[in-house]
């Protein structure tokens, strides 16, 4: 190698055996970064079904032990049932109108058919004795039942019973459609191509559900029982209910599955920061003293030997004997007193040159709380609730930031309620309303015939739930009321947004105004000006500079 090679870096070239090709940038997914980051994060495929049915009771069990060993969870799941369901779904029946008028009904008589039915609904979801097989649990009890299970186990699974006439005798009710929820746990997991079951869940060749088998106690023992789907009139009996992530999905697994990791982390930092902290409290006092050491005590004994004694005089102290001497005196005071530190604290005297010093607790540091507050809003996001719903903390919430949180969330809400809560009641209804016609207690004309003919057409029903949370009521009606005078609204759709039943809001209404008309009174349903000088009034003020007010 030559001087000016060495001074340019070359070197010689390697013989062509030995030579490799230098790495080549390319494009493309799954490019490592320099710190081979994402070579640490090894991952299978295969189908998700088989990922749920390998860790389903794993992921059950930590969930179920995270709820009941967690007040925030707890909390978390009450808060998905108030904003799903309220106090109850509230049923609005919606038959086809069309199939009514072929039936011979005329607009008042379907009303008065679609009223009829919410009625007797009503007085048969709220008896346990009636509409429950075990007599427990109303409709809206086994609905927040239904909420809680899709939370731990991410499903919920119930069937459709029915009792003769001489059970009912026995009991003292009136109907026989009864709704039974099963826990999903008691949905086996075993699977066999042979029969086409997976996770306890039996397939016909077109992949679609026909049975379920359940594990059941009778007299002791424990027993597989295989359910039906639907009837041989195809009436659904078994209702089972997930949020399918696949196509090939056959079972849900726990909502909060994927936030495990979070929850336990918190935890882990909640309670390692609390433990820091009473440590803190209760061991930080120090008792300093300038009292001499072992070493000192040494330097004095040198001290007193080097000073030469006094010819024919007795045989003083030396120093080191005075100063012991003294020292001795001094602590026995001391030791008459104590030093408490406790649920009665007491510091009666302290020895000579001695201070006693509490020192405050430095947990938690200035990043707990960003901290804490990350992991909280990623177990929000798992739920379903927004963040100052699951941490009740709305520290720094503006009207903006509120009202956008509550519109992100409310999307999330609504659908749980049509793909979770609502077909639950949805089963009951149907299959309850088929017995009410069927035995006449609900007059059709046609019949059970005509019913069982349209069948699908005349039990379709909306489940509507709670009103949207507002941040301000005041903007929010001013905004229903331009919606509605813009034609870009109906009174039906206010109605459901704020989960009220236009039909109901209506008949409450005119009972109301013909009260105050019949008694000499004014109506509180007339507006004292035209609908336009209101909002033309209404916007007049909101033009108006208005004092920033305190959310």
């Amino acid at each position: 190698m030559t001087l000016l090679d060495r001074i340019l870096g070359r070197s010689k070239a390697a013989p062509a055996s030995a030579t490799t090709a230098p790495p080549r940038v390319r494009a493309g997914y799954l490019r490592d970064t320099r710190s081979r980051v994402l070579s640490t994060r090894t991952a299978s495929l295969r189908d998700h079904r088989d990922d749920v049915r390998i860790a389903w009771r794993r992921a059950a069990g930590i969930a179920m032990d995270l709820i009941q060993n967690s007040s925030r969870l707890r909390g978390a799941a009450d808060q998905v049932i108030a904003d799903t369901v309220g106090v109850e779904l509230v049923l609005n029946p919606q038959p086809d109108p069309k199939v009514l008028a072929d039936l011979g009904y005329s607009p008042e008589e379907a009303a008065e058919l679609v009223r009829t039915i919410k009625q007797r609904w009503k007085r048969w979801a709220w008896n346990p004795r009636e509409c429950d097989l075990r007599g427990k649990f109303t409709v809206p009890q086994q609905i927040d039942i239904t909420l809680r299970w899709d939370m731990a186990y991410g499903e919920a699974l119930g069937h459709i019973s029915y009792m003769t006439p001489a059970e009912r005798r026995a009991y003292g009710i009136t109907s026989g459609t009864k709704m039974c929820l099963v826990n999903p746990t008691k949905l086996v997991q075993d699977t066999s191509e042979i029969e086409g079951m997976f996770q306890g869940v039996i397939h016909d060749p077109n992949g679609r559900p026909i049975a379920y088998r359940i594990e059941q106690k009778e007299a002791g023992i424990t027993v597989k029982r295989d359910y039906r789907a639907y009837d041989a009139e195809g009436r659904q009996l078994v209702v089972h209910v997930f949020d399918p992530m696949d196509a090939g999905d056959v079972r849900g697994i726990s909502r909060i599955a994927a936030a495990f990791r979070e929850h336990i982390q918190q935890e882990l930092l909640v309670d390692a920061t609390i433990q820091t902290a009473i440590l803190q409290t209760v061991f930080g006092i120090t008792l300093t003293s300038k009292s001499p050491s072992k070493e000192a005590f040494e330097a004095i004994s040198q001290l007193a030997d080097d000073i030469p004694a006094t010819p024919g005089a007795d045989r003083p102290l030396s120093f080191a004997e005075e100063f012991r001497d003294y020292f001795l005196g001094t602590m026995e005071r001391a030791a008459e007193s104590e030093i408490a530190i406790g649920g009665d604290p007491q510091v009666s005297h302290l020895a000579p040159d001695e201070e006693l010093k509490f020192h405050g607790a430095q947990t938690p540091g200035p990043q707990f709380q960003s901290l804490n507050n990350e992991l909280s809003r990623g177990m929000a996001r798992a739920i379903g609730i927004s963040y100052g719903g699951f941490t009740m903390n709305y520290e720094g919430a503006t009207y903006s930031s509120t009202r956008m949180e509550n519109s992100s969330i409310w999307p999330v809400v609504t659908r749980r309620r049509e793909r979770i809560a609502a077909p639950i009641q949805q089963v009951g209804y149907e299959s309850w309303l088929d017995e009410e016609i069927g035995e006449g207690r609900i007059a059709l004309k046609g019949g059970y015939e005509a019913f069982r003919a349209n069948r699908e057409a005349l039990v379709w029903a909306l489940h509507q739930g709670p009103a949207k949370p507002t941040a301000d009521d005041g903007k929010s009606a001013k905004a229903s009321t331009e919606r509605i005078y813009n034609g870009t609204s109906s009174l039906a759709d206010e109605c459901a947004e704020y989960g009220k039943d236009p039909d109901e809001v209506f008949e409450q209404r005119k009972r109301e105004h013909d009260k105050y008309v019949a008694a000499g009174m004014p109506s509180p349903f007339l507006r004292k000006q035209d609908a336009g000088n209101d909002v033309a009034a209404d916007q007049q003020q909101d033009a108006q500079p208005q004092p920033s007010e305190a959310v």
